[in-house]
């Protein structure tokens, strides 16, 4: 919107002529009888007609400091004719003319005067008004320096930066400036630019920071204030599952249940018995789906949503338990129950590796997080790591993994996350060759790890998905009931806008959808005809899930849009009702 990046007000506006302050030298002292000057800049009450007055239905926000803001806004904006004339036709300017008078100062580099006018302002505590000094005297010390003044500069660091008593670190950084002026030193970028009015509106940034917001609005306060308010709309909203670019500043934002994939878009028959297994590729252009009639097939997500059928991939001799995507979504594995891995390429639908182990079958696949690389679980309960071309390059052996179990591996490598127990769950980090266990009391027939690699979705045999927190001590932080399972793994994902859902299969043939902080049982999605083994939520296409049955079908769903064209559309911003209600629009 803005002309310019954010910036101090144009210095222009500050009422006070260079003549009306001594112009001293770099190194003269701060008792300059510009101190005795400033009785006319001291901050003083604001009028009256701002002072107490406050707007909006609540009473609690203050006239003169939401002008204020408006006003800093502006500016920050470049909108600086348009500030000024708010500034004069409210009478209330942003900033006193002492405040006005301290920036020019530190603008035109006459640090004594600022260090001096700075004590005459008002409500500074002792540790605010040091740190603030220490700013300014630490930039006269530098161009100092730089003059190649060093009496001057030494006599500051001496007389004026040591007695305040503050950053002794840097002070002894500073010192050792003075005994090799060439050799640099590691202090903040701002300080080692000494020159220039870029530095100096960096100083002035720094001592922004560092003094109270009712003397020096800080920068984007409005913008602040507004994101703040968005978030906690969208926090409120429990069907929230819409990009922050949908958001408007022109209505209060409610998504309603609409915003979530609930009406079936698609049946999608190709397999010829149960289908066990679905997941979207990391891009969303792609759904990969496995089966007990021992085949997988690649489908395609086309631009307008349909999705069609790319590759069968036949060449296993028992039902494909898994399949899992490479990084780069170019490659599929796919991996038959105690039998082998296959590598294709999605392209072209030709395998191009086969994975195995004499004696011993493999029941789960992943890949290393960069794609070089991939691991299983073993038939004999170890975990096998492998190049690509299928050398085995480590091997984890004993009580590892079950005969049916979900593997997932951390996206810097580290941890390789496995069911090694019926009621446990192993973490295990590679480099540090330790072990961490997530005990639960039921058994555990699946789970799934989140996008940040930080909560684990597992499902237990008593009809029950606990959501683990793992990323420092292992903890149980919400739970989700409602969906049916009896004798079959039945599947869970995350999933939606910053994954704030959690979606579930069930033998009740119902697709089941929880809000995953409050652990709010949302929808029940009927459709299939025979149990839900397994869902997966397109991880770009927040209005895409995919549900795979033993009726031989994969649901895609989407928006209900009949409920959708009921709701208020929104159009370049501006609201209007889009349906029509007894008759009138």
């Amino acid at each position: 919107m803005g002309g310019r990046e954010d910036s101090e007000p144009p210095l222009k506006r500050v009422k006070v002529t260079l003549t009306e302050s001594k112009n001293s030298s770099d190194h003269s002292s701060i008792t300059d009888p510009v101190a005795s000057s400033l009785g006319d800049y001291m901050a003083r009450p604001l009028p009256s007609q701002g002072d107490e007055e406050t707007i909006g239905k609540t009473g609690v926000i203050k006239r003169s400091e939401f002008i204020k803001v408006i006003t800093r806004a502006l500016y920050s904006l470049g909108y600086d004719k348009t500030g000024a004339i708010l500034e004069e036709e409210s009478g209330i300017p942003m900033h006193s003319s002492l405040v006005n008078l301290f920036m020019q100062q530190v603008m035109d580099g006459k640090w004594d005067d600022s260090v001096a006018t700075l004590r005459a302002i008002d409500f500074l505590d002792e540790k605010t008004m040091k740190s603030a000094s220490f700013v300014i005297l630490e930039q006269k010390f530098f161009e100092l320096l730089k003059k190649e003044k060093m009496v001057a500069a030494l006599d500051t660091l001496r007389n004026e930066i040591v007695p305040l008593r503050v950053n002794v670190n840097t002070v002894h950084e500073l010192a050792a400036c003075m005994i090799s002026p060439l050799q640099p030193v590691q202090l903040e970028p701002s300080s080692q630019d000494t020159d220039g009015a870029s530095t100096r509106s960096k100083i002035l940034e720094k001592l922004q920071k560092l003094l109270p917001a009712a003397l020096f609005i800080p920068g984007h306060r409005l913008e602040r204030l507004v994101e703040q308010a968005l978030d906690v709309q969208r926090d409120a909203c429990v069907f929230h599952n819409t990009f922050d670019s949908d958001l408007s500043l022109y209505s209060d934002h409610q998504c309603g249940r609409h915003q979530i994939p609930s009406q079936t878009s698609q049946i999608l028959h190709a397999h010829s018995d149960e289908i066990w297994f679905l997941q979207f590729s990391h891009n969303g252009k792609y759904l990969a789906s496995s089966s007990k009639d021992q085949s997988s097939i690649i489908w395609e997500v086309k631009g307008d949503g349909q999705v069609s059928l790319k590759h069968v991939l036949t060449g296993h001799q028992k039902p494909v338990l898994t399949v899992s995507w490479s990084p780069d979504d170019r490659q599929l594995l796919t991996c038959g129950l105690e039998e082998v891995i296959r590598r294709w390429d999605v392209t072209s639908g030709e395998c191009l590796h086969v994975y195995e182990k004499n004696g011993v079958g493999l029941i789960s696949c992943g890949w290393f997080p960069d794609g070089r690389g991939i691991f299983s679980g073993m038939a004999d309960k170890s975990i096998c790591l492998w190049d690509l071309d299928g050398l085995e390059l480590e091997c984890w052996k004993g009580q590892r993994t079950l005969k049916i179990s979900d593997m997932a591996i951390t996206d810097d490598g580290k941890r390789i996350i496995n069911i090694c127990r019926e009621t446990t769950i192993l973490l295990l980090d590679r480099e540090a060759k330790f072990e961490r266990l997530i005990e639960e009391d039921e058994v555990i027939t699946s789970f799934s790890l989140s996008k940040d690699n930080k909560f684990l979705l597992v499902n237990l045999i008593n009809q029950e998905i606990h959501l683990w927190s793992i990323e420092s001590e292992p903890k149980v932080v919400s739970k989700y009931k409602g969906h049916k399972r009896a004798r079959f793994v039945i599947r869970s994902c995350f999933g939606g806008f910053e994954q704030a859902f959690i979606a579930s299969g069930s033998e009740d043939s119902q697709v089941y959808i929880w809000h995953r902080g409050s652990g709010e049982l949302l929808l029940a999605l009927p459709g299939h005809s025979g149990a839900v083994n397994c869902v997966s939520w397109n991880p770009v296409n927040l209005h895409m899930l995919a549900s795979a049955s033993d009726d031989r079908t994969i649901r895609v769903w989407g928006l209900d849009h009949l409920n959708l064209r009921r709701k208020v559309s929104q159009s370049n911003g501006i609201a209007r009702l889009a349906h029509q209600f007894n008759g009138r629009t």
